[in-house]
């Protein structure tokens, strides 16, 4: 007698388990404190704030442009991802956010976080962010 195999139900709740229950980030075995799905909702929300605020505005059309402000847009989305990673956690504790709002939060985070960061940087750099 062959053993039945696994029914779809039962594979469908092990996978919805582990969605649930995501483990921190690690990189060369140290843990970074950060959680992959607050991760990707703040890379979308930088999206959502560079497509339709346009805070990475695009200069002309020639190619070397064109690469500059892909890359800077990149960049952009990067580190709006990782301010959102680090401070939604912070957020939900200072405004007493319930957790089932974590992502939300982390969406929000990351579409504010590029006119927070670029406040920040005219504040203690003002030389670097005037154009130069």
């Amino acid at each position: 007698m062959m053993p039945e195999p696994t029914t779809t139900a039962a594979g469908a709740a092990v996978v919805a388990g582990a969605a649930v229950s995501t483990s921190a980030l690690t990189v060369f075995g140290m843990p970074l404190g950060l959680h992959a799905d607050l991760l990707l909702a703040g890379f979308f929300g930088s999206l959502v704030s560079i497509i339709l605020l346009n805070t990475v505005p695009g200069t002309t059309d020639t190619w070397r442009e064109l690469l500059r402000t892909s890359v800077r847009r990149l960049a952009v989305a990067w580190a709006s991802s990782i301010t959102s990673g680090y401070l939604t956690p912070l957020a939900l504790l200072v405004a007493n956010v319930p957790p089932a709002l974590m992502l939300s939060m982390a969406f929000l985070v990351g579409a504010g976080a590029q006119r927070v960061l670029v406040a920040l940087m005219r504040r203690y750099w003002p030389a670097e962010t005037e154009g130069g």
